[in-house]
Order: C-alpha cells, then structure tokens, then sequence
C-alpha cells in the first residue's frame, strides 16, 4: 500500500476510488407507472435504455391494499445486490411533486390526500419522488425521445382527457403548488361545454376523446344525418373510421376538435415560446383528420409568424414506456445523475 492514500474512499454514486483508477458500481433507478388498469415497475441501469427488471399487474384502483401491492411490484423488481439509487413515481394527478402526496386521483378513494412518496420512501429508505403522469411523459420524450436536443419542449397528451407538461430551458416546470402544466384545462370558450372537471370551456371539453364522441351525440340528438348511430358506446375511433369513410358530421367532429387544439397551443406558445410541441394519446392517432385543421387554426390564431418559424411539430416516439421512462428521469433529475 502507498503511504497516505486512502484505497476505499466511497461516492455517493456507488464509485469506490482505488490507487489505480476507479472501480463504478452505477446506482439503479427504480421507475414505476401507476395507471388506470396496470401498475407497472422497472429498475435501470442509468447508461442503458432497457430495463433490468419489468414487472406489471393489475392497479385495481378501487381495491384496497394499493400501497401493498405498489410496495409488492417494487420488490420484484429491485436487482440483486446493486444500490439503489432512487425511485420515480408516477400517477395520475391531481398531486403535489414538492410533497409527493396524492391530492384526489381518479378512482381511488384510498389514495385522496396520500402521502404516497414519504410512504415509499420510508418503506425502501431510499430517496423517492413523485409528478403527474402528463409531466413525466414530458419528460420522458426530452430526455429520451422526440424532443432530446431541445431546451423548451411543450407537450400534450390527447386522449381521454388533455394533459400537458412544459420544459423551460431544460427544466420541468412544476409551479408553485406542483400543479403547472394543466394544459387541458386552459379555457379556450368560456362559454363552451363542461369539462370532466366541471367547468366550462375547457380545452379538454372540445378536444379529447370523449369530447368528440359528446358532440357527435349531441347532433344525432338533434336530427344529423350521419351513418353513425346514437350508441352510448361510441368511441372517438369510431367517429374517426366514420370520418375516413366520407361521413361529414365525423369529419366535422374532428376539424371542431383540429380547431380549439390550435386555440389552446397558440396560447401555450405564447406563453412558453417552445421549439417543439409534441403530441401523445390515442386521439393524436388519427393524423390529418385532427392535424390539417389543428395547422390552419394555429397559424391563424398566433399573434406573430415568428412563434412557427423553426418550430417542430410531431407525435411521441416512446409509446407505452413512456410512463417509464418518464418517472426514471424524474428520479435521475432530482438525484442529478
């Protein structure tokens, strides 16, 4: 041994420094997706895009014992013998990232005013944060998808409702209480339909999935000739195989829903003035249906042709890991690795 050097000196990373260069244990990151009907877990190393480890179940919000079997699905897929770095939650909100606590999600009862972090936190002893599924998808495609390269990323998820998250000069931005970014439920008609949320003219009430079905519903109701048929189950695909067809109140349903989208992003461009807006969700799907009218509303609705000059306009690249890759950036932000 050399005298005066120190041949074990541990790095917060894992790293142990030796007399002859450094030996890296890279820390993992558990990330975990809480959605509608699957909970789904996965470890990663922070060099490789592939999970470890994956394991999902059935979230069955509605069934006590959520906290157990999200500890349970956390379990499974911690690696045998490495740290453990952090851990990334993501859920559907209303919530509170500064706290990690659940406000009131849709569904789950158990979980209004949880103090889900903390919980997972003191379970695993391990560093635990928690953002809403729309802001981590965000964040997900800035670092790992359509949006890496870009400082000021705007995106949305249109599908069953609207959701949206904002990177601001390479930060996500979470707001003073953690509730930024609800893109969809920016008013873009005070006098328009109710929302999902119980408000009216909300861009979520013109635009999402159910949204579209609503009005379709709404003109059969009054007389419209259609081929679709007034059917409590109709889904926005359905208007949209219709539309495809030539039927033109299902193209109408889409150029309505193509024009208050182009409202609210010329709005949120001018505010966040991003140089790519990306959209997720099934509804985004569809392609110039929804997109031709989106285009010529944005480009009549902004106030200077500078917002539109090399901006970048594109659908999601992850698909289904998103919310993955979502609440492992989150925890690898939040840790700085």
């Amino acid at each position: 041994m050399i005298a005066g050097l120190n041949t074990s000196v541990k790095r917060r990373n894992g790293a142990e420094k030796y007399p002859y260069g450094i030996i890296v244990r890279m820390p993992t990151i558990i990330a975990v997706d809480i959605g509608g009907t699957q909970m789904r877990a996965a470890s990663y190393a922070p060099d490789q895009i592939k999970p470890i480890k994956q394991k999902k179940i059935p979230t069955l919000a509605s069934t006590p014992g959520g906290l157990e079997r999200l500890l349970q699905v956390i379990e499974e897929v911690l690696p045998t013998g490495e740290d453990v770095a952090a851990i990334g939650l993501g859920s559907p909100g209303p919530l509170d990232p500064h706290t990690g606590y659940l406000l009131a999600p849709p569904n789950n009862p158990e979980w209004h005013n949880f103090p889900l972090a903390p919980k997972v936190e003191a379970h695993f002893g391990v560093p635990t944060f928690l953002d809403n599924d729309a802001n981590l998808a965000a964040l997900a495609e800035y670092r790992f998808g359509v949006g890496k390269g870009h400082h000021d990323v705007l995106f949305f998820t249109v599908s069953t409702g609207i959701g949206g998250g904002v990177i601001v000069a390479d930060r996500l931005l979470q707001g003073y209480h953690g509730l930024a970014a609800e893109l969809g439920h920016i008013i873009v008609d005070p006098n328009g339909p109710p929302c999902s949320c119980g408000f009216n003219g909300h861009l979520e009430a013109f635009s999402s999935g159910p949204a579209i079905v609503k009005y379709v519903l709404g003109e059969l109701a009054t007389g419209t000739r259609s081929s679709l048929k007034r059917d409590e189950s109709m889904t926005a695909r359905d208007v949209a195989e219709a539309a495809q067809n030539g039927d033109e109140l299902a193209i109408h349903a889409y150029q309505r829903a193509g024009e208050y989208l182009g409202i609210g992003v010329a709005s949120c461009l001018h505010a966040f003035d991003p140089s790519i807006v990306i959209f997720g969700g099934g509804v985004s799907q569809v392609g110039e249906l929804l997109f031709t009218p989106f285009h010529a509303s944005l480009k009549k609705r902004v106030f200077h042709s500078r917002y539109l000059e090399g901006l970048t306009i594109t659908l999601a690249a992850l698909g289904d890991e998103m919310g993955l890759l979502g609440a492992r950036a989150l925890a690898e932000m939040k840790i700085n690795l």
